[in-house]
């Protein structure tokens, strides 16, 4: 059975940090383009960031471009998403999601999903 676990969420303060993990099983991730997206309280889901299969490629959105930064490790079938300077609108849950494709495609869909962790920032 393939599954994408998220971890690292919580609570913090503005200004704060925060690793959030992406635990793959079932099945190599190497292959496959991994992001971040988030949904906050009353809105839609929203694409946060990505990666290519073998990292050598990201791409974020605006508002957390020199905040955030995503990695991944592949020997771990594992990804990470490293939160700097976290602000009361980066509250959300956080899902991981995985494309069957190597690199991240925003028009194509999306191969599997995880359940999601909360991020709640503090002002």
């Amino acid at each position: 059975q393939v599954q994408l676990v998220e971890s690292g969420g919580g609570l913090v303060q503005a200004g704060g940090s925060l690793r959030l993990s992406c635990a793959a099983s079932g099945r190599p991730f190497s292959n496959n383009a991994m992001g971040w997206f988030r949904r906050a309280p009353g809105k839609e889901r929203e694409f946060v960031v990505a990666i290519s299969s073998g990292g050598s490629r990201t791409v974020y959105t605006d508002s957390v471009k020199g905040r955030f930064t995503i990695s991944r490790d592949n020997a771990k079938n594992t990804m990470y998403l490293q939160m700097n300077s976290v602000r009361p609108e980066d509250t959300a849950v956080y899902y991981c999601a995985a494309q069957f494709s190597k690199s991240w495609n925003r028009d194509a869909s999306i191969a599997y999903w995880g359940q999601g962790t909360q991020v709640t920032v503090s002002s």
